[in-house]
């Protein structure tokens, strides 16, 4: 390479954004998951070693999926090709396997096949990758955003370690953008910029966990300041808070924040937590989540959580659902905070969700029991001569409109699914039902004993 074709590289270079720039070139440049790639760590040593067996990368956006690829890609001897899922297709992976086991036979050399956006494959074309990756043609890394555990192939995530990568803190953040400004080839350090620590704490906290947003932000702000008199661009706070004006929501309708939201969001109702359950109802509703999907939740919540503890909870969540549909956003989110608060603040009883389950569970166990003659339906002509509803004491017809009757078949007559809890409301149910029954025993008794 003569200076001119040199000069033109380090000018192409300089051309791409500043979060392309900044990208790790080496493990020791990598910031962040130092659970993950630490020193010492089993994949920092697998690297290192060069020894690295098939990988899934498995986080949010921004976390470092590709970029780790990368590091990998320029510290080994393996040729290392790399596909992405979303434009991909079977043709394509045939080509990739050919040159595999090209590089194998002609040059003994192993290979190294990144696929960014792996669960976008469908399950044959996962399917496809399983032989080679298991007599070892390929070693494969896989960067996906979803959970692999539902949506990468069984087979191949059995021959894979799984390494999931969180959100880089606020100060992994901040330590990148100290480093962009300092750097004066691939960071902007070389335009004269100077920024105060303020505004560097302020990016590091909205970028949320994502470097590239605060890197765009800072390379933005470079390009829109003028220099000072001195020659040298500042950035302050409020240039910082223009050029990236609004914190980015993470959030998958149909991925783990999805589901890790919803379920953080029942189990602060369930554990009486207003100010989590708001919290969490805020993060559904600002990631943009259906507001008859959360009001469905406030109602099963409302029944599996407060049941006959508090049965007006169920009342008020089924008419937050009809009136949040109606309202819609932005005032859905009201109607449906006060929903949820009240399901969280309200006493809890699990009693009867629990009971319909163990009764389930009796009738998957034993079938179509025998329906006691007395209960079944005696209204048709001919019912009499098959003895339905012979025997049958209709409640009213006694004091306190209850009589001793069993209503299980036989074989079960001494089940019991539903147990009171001592909890509000239902304590006073619990309290009635122990009353009447004891008054009626007694009746019975009285009407044996007259007889």
């Amino acid at each position: 390479m003569d200076l001119f074709e040199y000069a033109e590289t380090q000018d192409g270079k300089k051309r791409l954004p500043l979060a392309a720039r900044m990208r790790p070139q080496t493990l020791d440049e990598y910031v962040g998951q130092q659970d993950v790639v630490g020193k010492g760590s089993l994949l920092y040593r697998a690297i290192a070693a060069d020894k690295i067996s098939s990988i899934i990368l498995y986080g949010p956006p921004g976390t470092g999926k590709t970029t780790l690829a990368e590091v990998i890609a320029g510290s080994t001897k393996a040729v290392f090709l790399s596909v992405n899922a979303t434009t991909a297709g079977k043709k394509d992976l045939e080509q990739v396997i050919a040159a595999a086991q090209e590089n194998r036979r002609a040059y003994n050399r192993g290979t190294i096949l990144f696929i960014d956006e792996i669960h976008r494959f469908n399950k044959a074309q996962q399917d496809y990758l399983l032989p080679f990756v298991e007599n070892g043609t390929i070693i494969l890394i896989g960067a996906t955003t979803e959970n692999p555990y539902f949506e990468v192939n069984g087979a191949l995530l059995s021959r894979s370690r799984v390494f999931e990568l969180k959100p880089l803190s606020q100060a992994d953040i901040a330590l990148i953008l100290h480093r962009a400004l300092s750097d004066p080839i691939r960071g902007v350090a070389g335009d004269m910029v100077e920024m105060d620590e303020d505004a560097v704490e302020f990016l590091a906290d909205v970028a949320d966990g994502v470097a590239r947003a605060a890197l765009n932000a800072l390379e933005l702000a470079v390009l829109t300041t003028d220099r000072r008199d001195d020659g040298k661009i500042y950035i302050t706070l409020e240039t910082a808070r223009q050029c990236i004006q609004k914190r980015a929501i993470h959030y998958d309708k149909n991925g783990d924040n999805h589901y890790d939201a919803i379920s953080a969001f029942i189990k602060s109702m369930r554990g009486s937590d207003p100010d989590a359950t708001l919290y969490y109802l805020a993060r559904l509703l600002e990631g943009g989540e259906d507001v008859k999907f959360i009001a469905r939740r406030i109602m099963i919540a409302a029944a599996e959580e407060c049941g006959n503890a508090d049965p007006r909870a169920l009342e008020i969540a089924a008419a937050s659902a009809i009136a949040s549909e109606r309202v819609g956003m932005p005032e859905s989110a009201i109607i449906l905070a006060n929903a949820a608060t009240y399901v969280a603040c309200a006493p809890k009883s699990n009693a009867a969700s629990q009971g319909i389950f163990k009764a389930m569970e009796e009738v998957r166990k034993s079938g179509n029991l025998p329906i006691p003659p007395y209960l079944q339906d005696a209204h048709y002509s001919g019912a009499q001569k098959l003895e339905r509803g012979i025997g049958y004491k209709y409640a009213h017809d006694y004091e306190n409109h209850w009589v001793q009757q069993s209503y299980l078949p036989s074989s079960i007559k001494d089940k019991k699914f539903y147990a009171f809890s001592n909890v509000a409301y239902e304590e006073r149910l619990k309290k009635y039902f122990d009353a009447i029954g004891k008054n009626t025993y007694a009746v019975e008794d009285r009407k044996q004993k007259s007889k």
